[in-house]
């Protein structure tokens, strides 16, 4: 028999899904639950995921100039990102009609024409925006209410998050790099690895191109088992803890 749900607003919620002390969303927590419209119907987030990987990435407004950009750069990335398993939503503090006219114009804009095959959910209320801590303190809008930030959240198959990023007004979001971590993380998930700086463009000078680090939790018995190609950096501390390997191993 299923557990009931926890109701939202209570105590046992908080515990549940914010186990910082301080109510934050950190690494490594459940990501708030929650019911939505969006662009594609509404949904129930958690049953949204479906277990999958998952970025869900946040807008303060309709009709901004550097938000346009970056919903049409990520419709360019979008089959790449559905062909890895890779759920996207996006997020807006406006409702579905505004939306809707709103994603005409990313369209227009967009190159190629390319479609918006990925839901966008409405959060007038910034309900939701308040859930993951995504209100920006320093840019409010013209009735002073804090602005929701430019976020990207990118979220387990067990609904954890694994990884956020919070950008200012003024910068846009660059999606190959999300794509990077994407596939970073989720190699990771599969492997006791960790990738190196500028991975996977990292070692060039060394023939390594793509190579990545076991982590120190792999002893030398199952690095030798199951790594057997793993080569240890001669380091000046004389520590063997750089240990590379090849990524598809």
């Amino acid at each position: 028999m299923a557990a009931a749900p926890v109701p939202s607003g209570t105590e046992a919620y908080s515990k549940l899904y914010f186990p910082s002390t301080d109510g934050l969303l950190r690494l490594g927590d459940v990501v708030p639950n929650f019911e939505a419209n969006t662009t594609h119907g509404k949904i129930v987030f958690h049953d949204w995921l479906d277990g999958k990987w998952a970025i869900l990435f946040s807008h303060p407004d309709d009709f901004t100039p550097v938000c346009t950009t970056e919903i049409g750069r990520m419709a360019l990335k979008y089959d790449s990102f559905k062909a890895k398993g890779v759920k996207v939503v996006a997020l807006s503090c406006n409702d579905i009609s505004s939306h809707n006219v709103w994603l005409k114009d990313v369209v227009a804009h967009c190159d190629n024409k390319i479609g918006i095959d990925f839901p966008m959910i409405a959060d007038p209320t910034r309900e939701i925006a308040i859930k993951f801590g995504m209100l920006d303190p320093t840019n409010k809008d013209t009735g002073s209410m804090p602005l929701t930030a430019r976020s990207v959240f990118i979220i387990g198959p067990d609904k954890k998050l694994k990884l956020s990023i919070n950008y200012p007004a003024s910068v846009g979001r660059n999606m190959d790099e999300i794509e990077r971590v994407v596939d970073a993380l989720m190699l990771s998930w599969e492997k006791s690895i960790a990738t190196p700086a500028n991975w996977p463009h990292n070692h060039k000078d060394q023939g390594m191109e793509g190579w990545v680090f076991l982590l120190p939790t792999v002893t030398k018995d199952d690095a030798d088992k199951h790594f057997p190609k793993h080569k240890e950096l001669d380091m000046p501390s004389g520590k063997p803890y750089m240990r590379l390997t090849p990524s598809g191993q």
